[in-house]
């Protein structure tokens, strides 16, 4: 069965380190977004019925029920495996909580990447630790037991006192799944641009050091598998049976299907998404034609790579069969010499110092 994912790229406020195709938008284009969403999902033919959602964004959270409700009915079925919206601290209401069990929601991704206040503010953000502690109680009370937490390692004032205090947190509110990111740095966010130009907007001076990213990361992998929480992809924590099986999809070159602004979707051996911002994708639907912004045909050297660098982010890493053995010998042999590679018995995984370099890792098997 297929995954499908929503993208709803409206935000309350547009964080300094978000890369994302979201942000603050007029009420009139985030009409006329939705009414294009409501069509590309009708005139999807649904060669089998989907099993697991994902609701991103953005913050799909800020959707009344009404018009959340009005997205759902396109979909072909409500039994889902697995059902998440991704939720930003301070839109999360016991109302909400409510009609998004009605609604058949059953995951919920809290976007709090910090519970310290200097971090939060410093992002743009406005909740506070104690909001997230009500909310988190919201979303049990209704029902909602699948609650996942995000956490960002490098965010401008960050200190190891401060990185600490953000597990406390985690460990005392408890959720049954926790994200860990490493900040990203590029031209595609405020932050990022300013850093890289070497300005001091964004509090992009504040960032900590690499030689302290680097530790908070393997702190926050220390204590949450201390908590119950294994990991089980290189960001990702869950205790068993919490695992995201929508993403697990991803990793795994299932098919998956996206709809929306900047959405992608696979099935071998296509890939294709949309256009990337919310004006752009609402124009096609006005001219009568698709949002597909690009389609790509997979040769066989193009899955073999996928399949191997997708493989390789699970814990579990990947089965490699005779042919792959051969084709990638040489990067297999160095990198397991240089410590960022482990072979068992018929498998090969990322090494502990491999997950830090994971990206240096993945590029030796891309051609």
């Amino acid at each position: 069965m297929i995954g499908v994912y929503i993208s709803i790229p409206f935000c309350a406020q547009k964080c300094t380190y978000c890369h994302f195709a979201s942000g603050v938008v007029e009420p009139a284009l985030t009409r006329d977004y939705v009414s294009a969403l409501e069509a590309e999902l009708a005139a999807e033919p649904w060669p089998e019925p989907p099993d697991t959602l994902y609701l991103g964004g953005g913050t799909p959270s800020l959707l009344d029920e009404e018009t959340l409700r009005g997205i759902l009915a396109r979909l072909p079925t409500a039994a889902w495996r697995e059902a998440t919206i991704e939720a930003s601290p301070g839109s999360v209401t016991a109302q909400r909580a409510r009609h998004w069990r009605r609604l058949g929601l059953d995951r919920v991704s809290l976007g709090v990447q910090s519970f310290a206040a200097r971090e939060i503010s410093a992002t743009g953000r406005k909740h506070s630790a104690d909001e997230v502690q009500r909310e988190v109680a919201l979303l049990r009370e209704a029902g909602l037991e699948k609650i996942s937490v995000d956490l960002i390692a490098g965010l401008p004032h960050q200190t190891r006192a401060s990185w600490r205090e953000s597990l406390d947190w985690v460990e005392r509110l408890a959720p049954p799944h926790v994200s860990v990111y490493i900040l990203e740095v590029d031209l595609d966010s405020r932050l990022g641009c300013e850093i890289l130009e070497g300005g001091a907007r964004y509090s992009a001076g504040a960032i900590p050091e690499e030689e302290q990213v680097v530790e908070s990361y393997l702190e926050a992998g220390e204590r949450l598998v201390s908590m119950g929480l294994d990991r089980y992809e290189i960001s990702n924590f869950a205790r068993p049976g919490f695992q995201s099986l929508h993403n697990l999809k991803y990793w795994r070159l299932e098919p998956y299907r996206g709809f929306g602004a900047d959405a992608h979707s696979y099935r071998w051996p296509w890939r294709w998404s949309n256009v990337r911002t919310a004006a752009e994708y609402v124009q096609c639907f006005h001219a009568g034609g698709l949002p597909v912004a690009q389609r790509d045909r997979l040769d066989h050297r193009q899955s073999t790579e996928e399949r191997f660098f997708l493989g390789l982010r699970q814990i579990a890493g990947i089965e490699p069969v005779e042919e792959e053995w051969k084709l990638f010998a040489e990067p297999i042999a160095r990198l397991t010499e240089e410590g960022l590679l482990r072979r068992q018995g018929a498998r090969l995984r990322l090494t502990d110092r491999g997950i830090l370099y994971s990206n240096t890792v993945f590029q030796e098997f891309l051609a």
